[in-house]
């Protein structure tokens, strides 16, 4: 198990990073993602709460550019804990096949990595399930050789307490770009509430690169959803 700040803190730009877990006290399911740029074009968004989660927009529509793999809806509600959560518009992929009968696996069989060569940017997914227990998914190029997809799913029917799960996009600053390599980093999950987690962990993100974090807790039998949104560009 590895201290998550302290990797963070020691890690410049992991890029796009997902965390799905327990809270030390078992009742709650922990989830946190965040964002960071190093373009003026990704550096300029917020998160910005929807009625099913949350969605990206420009906070200068002026300096908006180009809309395509930065303006999505990284996290979708789908019942009082199911909850999809992903970098890229393949959060509305998965959440459409589940609402169809199938799984989160099926949707993205029909998903690849980002187009954005040569970086060949992976495509992070995770999904609580109505349980608490949940998923987490990579698709990523073979090595930076587009012309291959390596999908990999990771499954955790057993949360236990104060433990989760991080995947991000990068390994760390480059051009181009380093994949993640591995499985999902186990990390501890110490803080109280949502607020608490959410204050360690943007803390810990570069303060030249980050953008914007979620953080939300969810209680497994009230289940009420306890949600924190920071962005820089709105303290």
């Amino acid at each position: 198990m590895i201290d998550l700040n302290q990797y963070l803190r020691e890690t410049a730009y992991p890029g796009r990073g997902i965390v799905l877990g327990r809270t030390a006290d078992g009742k709650k399911a922990a989830i946190a993602y965040f964002i960071m740029g190093r373009s003026e074009n990704s550096r300029n968004r917020v998160f910005e709460a929807t009625e099913d989660g949350i969605r990206t927009r420009a906070w200068d529509e002026s300096k908006m550019t180009d809309p395509s793999l930065i303006i999505y809806h990284p996290v979708r509600n789908m019942g009082p804990v199911m909850t999809v959560v992903t970098n890229g518009d393949q959060t509305d992929t998965i959440r459409d096949a589940i609402r169809e009968g199938h799984c989160y696996r099926h949707a993205l069989n029909t998903r690849t990595f980002e187009p954005d060569g040569p970086n060949w940017t992976p495509r992070i997914s995770g999904v609580v399930k109505p349980d608490g227990s949940y998923n987490l998914s990579i698709l990523k190029s073979l090595d930076g050789d587009p012309s291959c997809c390596c999908r990999y799913f990771f499954e955790y029917d057993k949360p236990v307490p104060g433990v989760g799960h991080f995947i991000s996009t990068y390994q760390g600053d480059g051009n181009p770009l380093p994949s993640f390599e591995g499985e999902p980093k186990r990390v501890a999950i110490i803080a109280s509430t949502a607020k608490e987690w959410a204050d360690q962990l943007w803390a810990s993100l570069n303060e030249d690169n980050k953008v914007s974090l979620f953080v939300e807790f969810i209680d497994l039998e009230s289940k009420t959803r306890d949600t924190v949104i920071l962005n820089k560009h709105q303290k």
